[in-house]
């Protein structure tokens, strides 16, 4: 059997490579439990396939092609779609990803055999294929179109357990082209501008409960870890494979269990590799003590949800988001004087707050030379199966949705579309060891 399993092209709104890890972790686990299988993962979303190259992959006549889908990829999925079926006939299509996890209904309007919900995508994708191979195999976690009709699932896909968590193969990833995503550090992606980033997929599931937020949905409220070894050994195999110049630790909140990340600095000292590093957490999961170990062991930025630093805006949030000034100060002078930097995501348009709350939010993270990193707030929830294409595209945290559109939008845009926003001096702290 020959799978594909494909991140259709796009022109991306916002980048994070973390979030097309799903590609490549699809294609590994399926490896795993159909080893007899040809697998291909090709990530053609970083503006690096064009049309006709992607024609040239469909012509190699796959079984299965499964696509990912994201709330930003929505624009491209119909001419995928259709490529694939006039140059792949007799392929099964399966489309899996943050938007169908959501909303598996919107998809029945497309060319499409099966749509993964919510669940881990590689147990959804890997009970397809099943039904693919195996006649007598009914999918039962997955929307099936059977006779021109949708049948939902019984159940939604199997969560991993923390053991059974893929790790991507890095020799497939398009890290060039990743790179050059990250180039621009006005643009305010996560990458560290001309630096070769390794994600590493630490964890799944986050308990913190924002209602912006699509994780606990898709990976539920109970976090699944790697373990400490696991980690650090896949770390040292990427990097003899391929030269890397810093890891990223991609989890919702990397710093959620206290006593792990100690032991996991104790380790990453204790090994060979040597890199700097960058994660995810809450300013509510550091403490001044965690922050000056991460940074004796190589963090040299640590992103935050800080979201809002006006109270008014705190009833949007979780309690452990409801973060004070002076909270915010100290945490910020324990990131400098360990020589990280704390890079803050700042929702603009959060409900209870208002422009002025913003401007005097990053002002603060400025104060501090933090770097800023704004976002447009999305209600995920209201999104419906029968909105158009364009609508859902809207959702992408770059937008307002026309009917939530405050007063101050176009302050709230100029935020967000600053050409002249300060850049982050990380770079200048991790060494090059690729060729220029």
């Amino acid at each position: 059997m020959k799978i594909l399993v494909l991140w259709p092209p796009q022109v991306p709104s916002y980048f994070n490579a973390g979030h097309h890890l799903t590609v490549f972790n699809v294609a590994s686990h399926l490896r795993t439990v159909f080893p007899s299988a040809s697998v291909r993962a090709v990530d053609a979303a970083a503006l690096n396939v064009t049309w006709k190259a992607l024609g040239d992959l469909l012509t190699e006549q796959h079984d299965v092609v499964a696509l990912a889908n994201d709330f930003d990829s929505i624009d491209s999925l119909h001419r995928t779609v259709r490529y694939t079926r006039e140059l792949a006939p007799k392929a099964n299509i399966v489309t899996f990803g943050r938007l169908s996890s959501q909303l598996p209904e919107f998809f029945q309007r497309f060319d499409l055999d099966a749509v993964v919900g919510a669940g881990d995508p590689e147990t959804g994708v890997e009970d397809f294929v099943r039904a693919v191979a195996d006649e007598a195999h009914v999918s039962t976690s997955v929307w099936s179109r059977v006779a021109g009709r949708w049948r939902a699932p019984v159940a939604p896909p199997r969560l991993l357990a923390a053991d059974e968590l893929p790790l991507p193969d890095v020799t497939e990833i398009p890290y060039g082209a990743y790179e050059q995503m990250y180039a621009d550090d006005t643009a305010r992606f996560c990458g560290i501008p001309q630096r070769r980033e390794l994600v590493v997929p630490v964890a799944r599931g986050c308990p913190v409960g924002c209602d912006f937020c699509d994780i606990p949905g898709r990976e539920g409220r109970t976090e699944r870890r790697l373990s400490i070894d696991r980690l650090i050994e896949f770390i040292e195999s990427a990097t003899r494979k391929l030269d890397f110049e810093y890891v990223s630790m991609y989890a919702p909140t990397f710093t959620l269990r206290r006593a792990w990340s100690f032991d996991f600095c104790d380790a990453y000292e204790r090994s060979a590799i040597g890199l700097p590093w960058k994660c995810t957490t809450t300013l509510h999961h550091l403490s001044d003590e965690l922050v000056r170990r991460m940074g004796e062991t190589g963090c040299v930025r640590i992103s935050v949800g800080l979201e809002t630093l006006e109270s008014s805006g705190h009833a949007a949030l979780p309690r452990a988001k409801h973060i004070e000034q002076e909270r915010f100060r100290t945490t910020a002078e324990a990131c400098g004087k360990a020589g990280i930097e704390l890079n803050c995501f700042v929702i603009l348009g959060l409900p209870g707050t208002s422009a002025e709350g913003v401007e005097n939010t990053i002002r603060a993270v400025r104060e501090v030379n933090g770097r800023v990193r704004p976002t447009i707030y999305t209600d995920f929830g209201r999104m419906s199966a029968d909105m158009d294409e364009a609508s859902i595209a809207s959702f992408n945290r770059q937008l307002f949705q026309p009917d939530q559109c405050p007063p101050d939008a176009e302050h709230y845009y100029r935020v967000l579309f600053d050409p002249l926003a300060p850049i982050t001096l990380v770079s200048e702290k991790i060494p090059r060891r690729t060729p220029e």
